[in-house]
């Protein structure tokens, strides 16, 4: 339990401060030098949206050209165009920034009960190497496309066709180098966060008073600062082979193309936890709201974030079961992937228990924290099978390892940045969406999906390969039932789009705590002021019932708290 008094001696003039951020200052240029990490996030969320729009249009044409065998959209090469550009762009653009840049930056500091981030303009110049690194992956699209998947993969991301090579180097090195500087933003974002969380929280702010939400960041921030370098070396490496025929990762020039995997993976693995453990944390922020009740377990849920970014770093071998490693280092990364299932149980387990005897609502958001449990349980548990190396080698790369990898991502992340935008829509703009249409298109997104992906498991398991432009007659009907699913999967997003671009036309005003939630940012004003709060919080308990003072306690309660935290 937790309360939350505010100081009465640093309060804000009245010159635009306790004005909501979105009209505290005016004109274009007030949103593109500003340093407010409010708007920094909607900025994010605004171009992290975008690409999510992009790359599920690139999905969506894939899975249009596999409703058939043979030829029915696209040629072969356009076919490899699209589904490389897919994955390029929802990994680097959209996955990888969504939650920890877009919503991390709206609502950490304000979670923390602080003005801003410790380095705004640190804040500013990261959005903005976002930004010039997704120019750079639009130049290749338009330069020719790139063809190699979207781990860039040796010999075809460093071979010249010219020169009697495979791939489209030319196209994939403007592509590698947007993923490179993206990596800066990456980085910067995680220092900032790390530096906030350490030195700005509110009085009274202790570590064991912390939302689960900043935990999940902070432990994100971290695999952004340690992992991310790994992958700008490797991409640096990739470009040095390809303009000065170095023999790094190319056969051909006596390199090992092995060698490349294991840099490229070494980052990737640690990433799918940048992805998946900021949604972790927005699960567990709409789970004790509708819950009406504080996280079961909460400092194992929250060791539970460490734990997977510990864990992360050591697992990237099982990406290379059948790559001629050593027997003996496929037993210790099989072993190893099967204790990253310990971190994840637990906070599914405490998630469980908590929803025991709750008092559960089920708004929108909730419906999408309960996608986010069922989807990334079943993702879990397919990667165990994945992690056992006599059926992964039947497995490996075939849909079965795609299926997998949405059910972890799709169902995961995106259930959870959608779940977390429907939770923080009312705070971030001021105006509530409607209710029904939210529904509709959570229903949609939730058939569609599963439709979509869980036919991907039965394909993978009757030997399908993914990435195969063509297949065998007897696929056609399951393709033909996953493609009807993307269908329906894009409707839903089309109804979800709608329904918030409405609520900021005509949507209802949103009230300071629509859902009646404890946690401390619904208790400043919807929007919040440019500075958070009217006054400085000073926490008393915590974590999950934060409360404002009323008049009286600031009266007489104020020297005894003000002693209690000096």
């Amino acid at each position: 339990m937790a309360s939350v008094v505010t100081s009465p001696a640093h309060g804000h003039s009245d010159h635009g401060e306790n004005v909501n951020y979105l009209i505290a200052k005016r004109g274009l240029m007030s949103w593109i030098y500003t340093l407010d990490h409010k708007r920094i996030g909607v900025m994010y969320l605004i171009a992290v949206t975008a690409s999510f729009l992009l790359g599920g249009i690139f999905a969506l044409l894939v899975r249009a050209e596999l409703f058939t065998a043979g030829r029915t959209i696209m040629d072969a090469d356009t076919y490899n165009h699209m589904f490389s550009l897919h994955g390029v762009v929802m990994v680097f653009l959209f996955i990888i920034p969504s939650i920890p840049a877009a919503m991390g930056n709206i609502i950490l500091p304000v979670q923390l009960g602080t003005k801003d981030v410790a380095f705004p303009r640190l804040n500013l110049l990261s959005f903005y190497i976002y930004v010039f690194g997704a120019c750079f992956g639009v130049y290749s699209m338009v330069h020719g496309g790139v063809d190699t998947g979207w781990t860039f993969y040796v010999p075809y991301s460093s071979s010249d066709p010219a020169l009697g090579g495979v791939g489209t180097a030319s196209s994939v090195l403007p592509m590698t180098f947007a993923a490179f500087i993206m990596g800066f933003s990456s980085i910067l974002t995680g220092v900032n966060f790390i530096a906030t969380v350490h030195k700005m929280r509110a009085p009274g702010m202790t570590w064991r008073r912390m939302p689960l939400f900043i935990w999940a960041l902070y432990a994100t921030s971290i695999i952004q600062v340690l992992a991310t370098p790994v992958l700008a070396i490797t991409l640096v490496l990739l470009m040095a082979e390809r303009f000065l025929s170095l023999g790094i990762f190319d056969p051909r020039l006596g390199g090992d193309p092995v060698l490349y995997q294991h840099f490229f993976w070494f980052y990737s693995h640690p990433a799918v936890y940048i992805m998946i453990v900021p949604g972790m944390g927005v699960v567990s922020e709409i789970i004790a709201t509708f819950a009406r009740r504080s996280i079961v377990g909460y400092m194992f849920v929250a060791m539970s974030s460490l734990g997977l970014a510990l864990v992360g770093f050591l697992v990237w071998g099982h990406h290379l079961f059948v790559a001629g490693q050593s027997e003996y280092a496929v037993m210790v990364f099989s072993a190893l992937t099967f204790l990253v299932a310990i971190p994840s149980g637990v906070k599914v387990f405490n998630w469980v228990a908590t929803l025991y005897r709750g008092s559960i609502s089920f708004e929108s958001p909730m419906l999408w924290a309960l996608s986010f449990l069922f989807m990334f349980t079943i993702g879990g548990l397919t990667g165990l099978f994945l992690g056992m190396v006599a059926v992964d080698v039947h497995l490996h790369d075939t849909y079965f390892v795609v299926a997998h990898f949405h059910y972890v991502m799709v169902g995961g992340t995106v259930m959870a940045f959608v779940g977390g935008l429907h939770y923080w829509w009312p705070k971030i703009t001021g105006k509530m969406y409607e209710e029904r249409p939210a529904k509709i298109g959570w229903a949609l997104v939730f058939i569609g999906f599963n439709q979509t992906f869980i036919t991907q498991f039965v394909l993978g398991s009757r030997g399908m390969p993914r990435r195969y432009y063509d297949y065998l007659p007897e696929f056609q009907q399951i393709h033909q039932l996953s493609t009807i699913g993307s269908w329906i999967l894009g409707a839903g997003f089309l109804v979800l789009m709608f329904n918030f671009l409405g609520s900021l036309l005509k949507g209802k005003r949103a009230p300071r705590n629509p859902w009646g939630s404890c946690a401390l940012e619904w208790q400043t004003t919807s929007p919040p002021p440019l500075y958070n709060f009217v006054h400085d919080p000073v926490v008393t308990r915590g974590p999950y019932d934060y409360h404002l003072a009323t008049e009286e306690e600031l009266s007489t309660g104020w020297d005894e708290i003000k002693d209690d935290h000096k």
